[in-house]
Protein backbone atom coordinates (compact mmCIF):
# COMPACT_ATOMS: atom_id res chain seq x y z
CA UNK A 1 0.00 0.00 0.00
CA UNK A 2 3.29 2.00 0.63
CA UNK A 3 4.68 1.92 -2.93
CA UNK A 4 1.36 2.52 -4.83
CA UNK A 5 0.55 5.41 -2.54
CA UNK A 6 4.13 6.63 -3.41
CA UNK A 7 3.51 6.00 -6.54
CA UNK A 8 0.26 7.78 -7.10
CA UNK A 9 1.57 10.79 -5.13
CA UNK A 10 4.30 10.82 -7.41
CA UNK A 11 1.93 10.49 -10.34
CA UNK A 12 0.25 13.77 -9.05
CA UNK A 13 3.27 15.74 -8.51
CA UNK A 14 4.24 14.81 -11.80
CA UNK A 15 1.28 16.22 -13.07
CA UNK A 16 1.63 19.67 -11.03
CA UNK A 17 5.20 19.91 -12.49
CA UNK A 18 4.02 19.86 -16.41
CA UNK A 19 1.46 21.82 -15.74
CA UNK A 20 3.62 24.41 -13.76
CA UNK A 21 5.81 24.18 -16.93
CA UNK A 22 3.35 25.03 -19.39
CA UNK A 23 1.70 28.03 -17.28
CA UNK A 24 5.29 29.37 -17.01
CA UNK A 25 5.64 29.23 -20.66
CA UNK A 26 2.46 30.60 -21.58
CA UNK A 27 2.96 33.17 -19.10
CA UNK A 28 6.56 34.12 -20.65
CA UNK A 29 4.66 34.39 -24.05
CA UNK A 30 2.02 36.63 -22.95
CA UNK A 31 4.62 38.87 -21.38
CA UNK A 32 6.72 39.24 -24.39
CA UNK A 33 3.77 39.58 -26.40
CA UNK A 34 2.68 42.25 -24.46
CA UNK A 35 5.84 44.31 -24.22
CA UNK A 36 5.73 44.03 -27.72
CA UNK A 37 2.16 45.16 -28.36
CA UNK A 38 3.11 48.17 -26.02
CA UNK A 39 6.61 49.50 -27.80
CA UNK A 40 4.26 49.07 -31.26
CA UNK A 41 1.78 51.26 -29.38
CA UNK A 42 4.11 53.96 -27.97
CA UNK A 43 5.87 54.39 -31.38
CA UNK A 44 2.45 54.82 -33.04
CA UNK A 45 1.27 57.27 -30.37
CA UNK A 46 4.69 58.90 -30.77
CA UNK A 47 4.45 59.30 -34.82
CA UNK A 48 0.44 60.49 -34.41
CA UNK A 49 1.33 63.07 -32.41
CA UNK A 50 4.16 64.15 -33.79
CA UNK A 51 1.92 64.79 -37.09
CA UNK A 52 -0.29 66.99 -35.03
CA UNK A 53 2.20 69.26 -33.37
CA UNK A 54 1.71 67.06 -29.69
CA UNK A 55 4.38 66.84 -27.68
CA UNK A 56 4.18 63.56 -26.05
CA UNK A 57 6.00 63.34 -22.58
CA UNK A 58 8.88 60.75 -22.63
CA UNK A 59 8.32 57.16 -20.69
CA UNK A 60 11.89 55.61 -19.63
CA UNK A 61 12.75 52.24 -19.29
CA UNK A 62 15.59 50.98 -17.23
CA UNK A 63 17.64 48.77 -19.19
CA UNK A 64 20.71 46.58 -18.17
CA UNK A 65 22.82 46.55 -21.25
CA UNK A 66 25.49 44.02 -19.99
CA UNK A 67 22.88 40.99 -19.88
CA UNK A 68 20.72 42.03 -23.15
CA UNK A 69 23.86 42.64 -25.01
CA UNK A 70 25.56 39.27 -23.65
CA UNK A 71 27.76 38.52 -26.55
CA UNK A 72 29.80 41.83 -25.71
CA UNK A 73 32.18 41.11 -22.75
CA UNK A 74 32.06 43.74 -19.91
CA UNK A 75 35.05 45.56 -21.55
CA UNK A 76 33.99 45.85 -24.86
CA UNK A 77 30.17 47.70 -23.68
CA UNK A 78 32.74 49.67 -21.63
CA UNK A 79 34.51 50.97 -24.85
CA UNK A 80 31.91 51.72 -26.82
CA UNK A 81 30.19 53.82 -23.94
CA UNK A 82 33.37 55.38 -24.21
CA UNK A 83 33.02 56.17 -27.59
CA UNK A 84 29.28 57.29 -27.38
CA UNK A 85 30.40 59.72 -24.14
CA UNK A 86 32.82 61.43 -26.39
CA UNK A 87 30.68 62.50 -29.65
CA UNK A 88 27.39 62.47 -26.91
CA UNK A 89 28.45 66.65 -26.76
CA UNK A 90 25.02 67.55 -24.83
CA UNK A 91 25.12 64.95 -22.30
CA UNK A 92 22.14 64.09 -22.86
CA UNK A 93 22.97 60.48 -23.43
CA UNK A 94 21.64 59.96 -26.72
CA UNK A 95 23.23 61.23 -30.41
CA UNK A 96 21.02 63.63 -32.26
CA UNK A 97 21.59 64.37 -35.81
CA UNK A 98 24.37 66.92 -36.01
CA UNK A 99 26.26 64.90 -33.00
CA UNK A 100 26.11 61.76 -35.45
CA UNK A 101 27.49 64.39 -38.60
CA UNK A 102 30.27 65.43 -36.58
CA UNK A 103 31.02 61.40 -35.51
CA UNK A 104 31.05 60.49 -39.16
CA UNK A 105 33.09 63.48 -40.01
CA UNK A 106 35.49 62.75 -37.45
CA UNK A 107 35.62 59.18 -38.29
CA UNK A 108 36.23 60.56 -41.48
CA UNK A 109 33.33 59.03 -43.57
CA UNK A 110 30.88 61.93 -43.62
CA UNK A 111 27.14 61.19 -44.84
CA UNK A 112 25.01 63.12 -46.22
CA UNK A 113 21.95 64.63 -44.09
CA UNK A 114 19.78 61.61 -45.77
CA UNK A 115 22.43 59.57 -45.38
CA UNK A 116 22.75 60.50 -41.79
CA UNK A 117 18.54 60.24 -41.24
CA UNK A 118 18.69 56.71 -42.56
CA UNK A 119 21.35 55.98 -40.27
CA UNK A 120 19.25 57.32 -37.25
CA UNK A 121 15.96 55.17 -38.11
CA UNK A 122 17.71 51.54 -38.93
CA UNK A 123 18.43 51.68 -35.04
CA UNK A 124 15.76 53.96 -33.90
CA UNK A 125 13.65 51.37 -31.89
CA UNK A 126 11.29 53.94 -29.83
CA UNK A 127 11.32 56.67 -33.29
CA UNK A 128 12.30 59.47 -30.85
CA UNK A 129 14.70 60.92 -33.87
CA UNK A 130 17.99 60.14 -31.83
CA UNK A 131 20.37 57.19 -30.98
CA UNK A 132 20.63 55.96 -27.52
CA UNK A 133 23.04 53.95 -26.04
CA UNK A 134 21.15 50.73 -26.01
CA UNK A 135 20.13 51.22 -29.99
CA UNK A 136 24.03 52.38 -30.48
CA UNK A 137 24.74 49.05 -29.47
CA UNK A 138 22.34 47.53 -31.67
CA UNK A 139 24.77 49.13 -34.35
CA UNK A 140 27.74 46.70 -33.44
CA UNK A 141 25.20 43.76 -33.13
CA UNK A 142 23.80 44.17 -36.06
CA UNK A 143 27.45 44.30 -37.61
CA UNK A 144 28.49 41.13 -35.88
CA UNK A 145 25.56 39.31 -37.16
CA UNK A 146 26.25 40.58 -40.54
CA UNK A 147 22.94 42.43 -41.00
CA UNK A 148 24.63 45.74 -42.41
CA UNK A 149 25.07 46.60 -45.68
CA UNK A 150 29.03 46.76 -46.47
CA UNK A 151 28.59 50.26 -47.52
CA UNK A 152 26.01 51.60 -45.03
CA UNK A 153 26.93 54.59 -42.88
CA UNK A 154 26.02 51.89 -39.53
CA UNK A 155 28.54 49.82 -41.35
CA UNK A 156 31.20 52.05 -41.53
CA UNK A 157 30.40 53.57 -38.02
CA UNK A 158 31.08 50.28 -36.39
CA UNK A 159 34.63 49.55 -38.58
CA UNK A 160 35.85 52.97 -37.91
CA UNK A 161 35.47 52.49 -33.70
CA UNK A 162 37.69 49.39 -33.85
CA UNK A 163 40.49 51.68 -33.98
CA UNK A 164 41.39 55.62 -32.15
CA UNK A 165 41.32 57.87 -35.36
CA UNK A 166 42.52 60.54 -33.11
CA UNK A 167 45.83 58.19 -32.82
CA UNK A 168 46.49 56.97 -35.90
CA UNK A 169 44.39 59.67 -38.22
CA UNK A 170 41.85 59.08 -41.11
CA UNK A 171 44.69 57.60 -43.54
CA UNK A 172 46.25 55.08 -40.65
CA UNK A 173 42.42 53.80 -40.64
CA UNK A 174 42.48 53.64 -44.22
CA UNK A 175 45.24 51.31 -44.06
CA UNK A 176 44.31 49.37 -40.79
CA UNK A 177 41.18 48.00 -42.95
CA UNK A 178 43.09 47.91 -45.84
CA UNK A 179 45.52 45.36 -43.97
CA UNK A 180 42.62 43.45 -42.58
CA UNK A 181 40.92 43.02 -46.16
CA UNK A 182 44.42 41.92 -47.51
CA UNK A 183 44.58 39.52 -44.70
CA UNK A 184 41.14 37.92 -45.52
CA UNK A 185 42.10 37.68 -48.74
CA UNK A 186 45.12 35.72 -47.57
CA UNK A 187 43.01 33.73 -45.65
CA UNK A 188 40.47 32.94 -47.81
CA UNK A 189 43.34 32.00 -50.73
CA UNK A 190 44.82 29.65 -48.26
CA UNK A 191 41.28 27.70 -47.59
CA UNK A 192 40.68 27.87 -51.55
CA UNK A 193 44.03 26.25 -51.72
CA UNK A 194 42.86 23.46 -49.19
CA UNK A 195 39.94 22.77 -51.01
CA UNK A 196 41.75 23.00 -54.38
CA UNK A 197 44.15 20.01 -52.77
CA UNK A 198 41.15 18.26 -51.54
CA UNK A 199 39.41 18.52 -54.79
CA UNK A 200 42.38 17.11 -56.86
CA UNK A 201 42.87 14.09 -54.26
CA UNK A 202 39.10 12.61 -54.62
CA UNK A 203 40.02 13.58 -58.69
CA UNK A 204 42.74 11.54 -58.53
CA UNK A 205 40.98 8.79 -56.51
CA UNK A 206 37.98 8.48 -58.99
CA UNK A 207 40.68 8.10 -61.99
CA UNK A 208 42.33 5.30 -59.97
CA UNK A 209 38.63 3.41 -59.35
CA UNK A 210 37.92 3.75 -62.79
CA UNK A 211 41.38 2.29 -64.00
CA UNK A 212 41.21 -0.37 -61.76
CA UNK A 213 37.00 -1.24 -62.94
CA UNK A 214 38.17 -1.15 -66.48
CA UNK A 215 41.43 -2.94 -65.60
CA UNK A 216 39.01 -5.79 -63.95
CA UNK A 217 36.38 -5.94 -67.00
CA UNK A 218 39.39 -6.92 -69.00
CA UNK A 219 40.32 -9.48 -66.98
CA UNK A 220 36.67 -11.06 -66.80
CA UNK A 221 37.02 -11.33 -70.95
CA UNK A 222 39.97 -13.83 -70.73
CA UNK A 223 38.43 -15.94 -67.84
Amino acid sequence: MSVSSNASSASRNGSVDDSTTTNTTTTTTNTDSSELTHILNRRQEIMDSQEAGIDVPRTYKVVNVYTEFHEFSRKQIKDYQKTFNTYDTARDGFLDLNELKFMMEKLGAPQTHLGLKKMIAEVDEDNDGKISFREFLLIYRKAQAGELDSESGLNQLARLTEIDVDQVGVSGAKNFFEAKIEQQLRTNKFHDEIRQEQEDRRREEEERLQRRQQFQQRAAIFQ
